[in-house]
């Protein structure tokens, strides 16, 4: 005969949810090396994409100055008594478009024209005051460029005080100047590079060398090498690839940053300077797509040279093992 509480108690057991624990991870999860590196990633993917991009905007500002330098002329205009200098500036605009090859020819009024002095002589001034000299912009067909002697001349008999500069003689300087520029600027780049890959190297392998014995346990239970190898390669992959991220999302943040910024103080005499010289700090989209290559190098970097090191570590318990006396310290 049965026991009613004891059958009650079995169907009890019997329909209780069995609930399956989850299985933990065969790498651990980040521990204090593995943040160390994640910072140390960090912090270099953030200088390299910093330096790619200041290097990227110097080669577009090299190009952008070089064709600027190709396409424009200056024509000034100096100040004399009795000049008439608004109507002079008339003259030397209908002058130069009657010339073959000039496309346009704008004058820059006054008010741009103490825009650009007010860094050196300041807000206010009378320009009625001083000697200051008219500009003309004009720009040319590259393609037919117009006879610039023939302007010198039909410009000195006209108006005596307005000379014609062409660029020539400063801007093969600029662009020498700007391709060395970016030269120094690749090289500096590949050795932060280099040395991204140093530290990455050397911190990858003392964050393994905390986990040495969890590969010496799975080796000596029977793993493949290769299964644990790509265990700590995913482990890895995620740190390099969280910290290039945060370094690489910093540094575009910061250009982004950099760029609303100089939109934002554009009303100042001294940013129009620093804008017709060096142009806007805006970042293009190759830059960007640039932040993404290294943020992708450095993480596959980082997987690559942990796997590798877990191979050699298991290569060295093998000979530890075989003989014990050949046992190394590295």
């Amino acid at each position: 005969m049965t026991d009613p509480a004891a059958s009650a108690r079995d169907t009890g057991r019997k329909k209780r949810p069995v609930t399956l624990r989850p299985m933990a991870p065969i790498v651990p999860p980040v521990n204090v090396s593995g943040r160390a590196l994640m910072v140390v990633i960090a912090i270099m993917s953030f200088l390299c994409a910093v330096t790619l991009g200041a290097v990227t905007m110097v080669q577009e500002k090299a190009e952008a100055w070089q064709g600027d330098v190709s396409r424009e002329i200056t024509i000034q205009i100096k100040p004399d008594d009795g000049l008439d200098m608004e109507a002079a500036l008339t003259e030397v605009r209908n002058i130069v478009l009657a010339v073959p090859g000039a496309l346009s020819a704008e004058i820059v009024d006054r008010a741009s024209t103490a825009r650009l002095l007010e860094p050196w002589l300041g807000e206010g001034f009378d320009m009625d005051e001083l000697p200051v000299p008219r500009l003309v912009i004009v720009t040319i067909d590259e393609a037919a460029p117009p006879d610039f002697a023939a302007m010198r001349q039909t410009l000195a008999d006209a108006i005596p005080t307005a000379t014609l500069d062409d660029h020539r003689a400063w801007s093969g300087r600029l662009i020498s100047m700007a391709r060395i520029t970016v030269f120094i600027g690749v090289g500096i780049l590949a050795l932060i590079l280099a040395t991204t890959m140093l530290t990455v190297i050397f911190a990858t392998r003392g964050a393994m060398a905390g986990n040495r014995h969890i590969v010496e346990v799975l080796h000596f239970v029977g793993a493949e090498t290769s299964f644990i190898a790509s265990q700590f390669q995913k482990r890895f992959l995620l740190i390099g690839l969280k910290g290039a991220a945060f370094g690489g999302g910093v540094a575009a943040v910061a250009f982004l940053l950099l760029g609303a910024w100089q939109n934002n103080t554009m009303a100042t005499a001294l940013n129009d300077q620093a804008t017709a010289l060096f142009g806007r700090f805006t970042l293009s989209g190759a830059g960007y797509f640039g932040i993404v290559g290294i943020v992708i190098l450095i993480s596959a970097m980082t997987a690559l040279t942990t796997r590798l090191t877990v191979i050699r570590t298991i290569r060295e318990i093998d000979r530890q093992r075989a003989d014990p006396s050949s046992a190394e310290i590295d």
